[in-house]
């Protein structure tokens, strides 16, 4: 990654300068450079205590340079995360390249510290519902594009189909035109609740039918916002969705910029057994939006550096990146209508197909809702849907 070997042991050696000066007795054994941070793998003997060293954090920041430096146990090593002066950005296209196959209604996320591509199934019985949590500039929305985008790209229409709530209509708004998208962004909150309700109708008949396909993403921004201007039925609606959703296929992808208790409390808490995790203000924030104690995600960098946070454990990783260019290039093959296992590449004119394949929808054969007849309708999979009901 360009991260020159001097600089290494140079700043191993200042970290080793440190623990020295406070009689602890460790070395640094070697490490791992990511795109963000560099990670620094320490050997402590018995004597030494955990404890100890993590209180010597701002000091190594100071000795190497660094805004911070973040200290914790893995197995039986102890780790120094530092930032990188200069991260290195991670194209989604790029990154879907190296992949040789992605599962079925699995996002691509980004890449551990290993340089390993992170992906999440959805359907996993604990995943279903997944939060990504994070200040202004942590890269939350973006990393929301990344998941839903990465879902239209390795699943066709009658796979999966997205639903998109943003109360300021910005952040998701360009999802709007990938075929796999249903209606137009909801950005009032009348617009929200007539989705949710929809869903949750939905999501009642497939329960008594047994499906649970096409898969149903419900992607939202702002969800401080939706609660507050939606009001207690936006909070009932939710709710269910949440409760009941994964059986019937419905899952819900939430962003919020305030992991309050009043927003991630209660019931709502405990239906978003996933979060993603980036930049918060504060120790409070970060307890709140990873659900756990000491997760460090107030010392994230921002810009896209996150924690995978389920069942009390984390992984650090780097979120891809998906650029106006890259989304448009999506949009344009999926809008190509060719069907089946695409092979992705960071060069847009070097996307293969398979041979064609033919797509149904099985969608409620009922009236479908006004929002969904406001569609244009060319080659997406909500106008083949409205064409075959409405005749």
């Amino acid at each position: 990654m360009g991260y020159r070997r001097r600089t290494l042991e140079m700043q191993a050696d200042r970290i080793e300068a440190v623990l020295e000066r406070h009689r602890v007795q460790a070395r640094v054994e070697g490490g791992t450079v990511t795109p963000r941070f560099v990670r620094f793998r320490l050997i402590a003997d018995g004597a030494a205590k955990v404890s100890k060293i993590k209180t010597l954090a701002d000091e190594i920041a100071m000795e190497l340079d660094k805004r911070e430096a973040r200290i914790y146990r893995e197995g039986a090593t102890i780790q120094v995360e530092v930032p990188r002066g200069e991260p290195e950005p991670i194209r989604l296209l790029p990154l879907c390249e190296q992949l040789h196959q992605v599962p079925a209604l699995t996002a691509v996320l980004g890449l551990e510290a290993d340089g390993t591509p992170l992906m999440l199934r959805l359907p996993a019985p604990d995943v279903a519902h997944v939060l990504i949590a994070g200040t202004t500039g942590s890269g939350k929305t973006a990393l929301a594009r990344t998941l839903l985008t990465s879902l239209a790209m390795y699943n066709r229409q009658n796979q999966v189909q997205l639903v998109l709530i943003d109360p300021k209509g910005r952040g998701l708004g360009p999802l709007s035109s990938l075929p796999h998208t249903l209606g137009a962004v909801a950005s009032t909150p009348e617009a929200a609740i007539d989705r949710l309700r929809w869903l949750v109708d939905e999501m009642e008949r497939r329960d008594r039918e047994a499906t649970n396909r096409p898969a149903l993403v419900v992607g939202i921004d702002e969800l401080a916002d939706l609660l507050a201007t939606g009001g207690a039925m936006a909070e009932k609606l939710l709710t269910r969705l949440g409760q009941r959703g994964r059986e019937a296929g419905v899952h819900l992808v939430a962003c919020t910029q305030k992991p309050t208790a009043q927003v991630i409390g209660g019931a709502m808490k405990a239906n978003f057994p996933v979060r993603l995790v980036g930049a918060v203000a504060g120790r409070d924030e970060a307890r709140y939006a990873t659900g756990v104690s000491d997760s460090g995600a107030e010392k994230l960098e921002g810009k896209g550096d996150f924690l995978l946070v389920a069942k009390g454990e984390s992984v650090r990783f780097q979120a891809a990146w998906l650029g106006p260019e890259d989304l448009e290039c999506v949009r344009l093959v999926l809008r190509e209508g060719v069907r089946g296992i695409r092979r992705w590449s960071g060069n847009p004119s070097n996307v293969a197909h398979t041979r064609p394949a033919t797509e149904h929808s099985h969608l409620s054969r009922s009236q479908p809702p006004a929002w969904l007849q406001s569609q244009p309708r060319s080659h997406t999979m909500d106008s083949h849907y409205i064409k075959e009901n409405v005749r």
